[in-house]
């Protein structure tokens, strides 16, 4: 049925217009900023402060690691620290797999 209608218009020198697509352009960028700000940006911010907490780990500082493992840090090195678990108990663990300071949060 659409077909003939269109050829009627065709045959009487009418041209059927294209839909625009500014529409769908401004969807998808409304889109993308909105992904943008409750989600990647949040994230990045959330990646440079645990980087600055990783930069800045001195010995003395509680931390716990990645698989829940509460300690004192005793030795820093550039991508390794030696932290104190139990009494004589020490783990030398990656700094990335540090991933909190407690010792603020015990002060509160």
């Amino acid at each position: 049925m659409n077909l003939i209608f269109a050829s009627l218009l065709t045959a009487s020198g009418a041209a059927p217009q294209q839909p625009s697509a500014w529409p769908t352009i401004l969807m998808f960028g409304a889109i993308i900023v909105v992904m943008w700000l409750f989600m990647i940006r949040p994230q990045r911010k959330q990646q440079k402060e645990l980087q600055e907490f990783r930069s800045g780990l001195k010995k003395g500082d509680k931390v716990v690691t990645v698989g829940g493992i509460y300690g004192e840090i005793v030795e820093v090195n550039d991508k390794t620290a030696l932290i104190r678990v139990d009494g004589d108990v020490k783990l030398r663990v990656d700094k990335q797999g540090l991933v909190k300071d407690y010792s603020e949060a015990e002060q509160k």
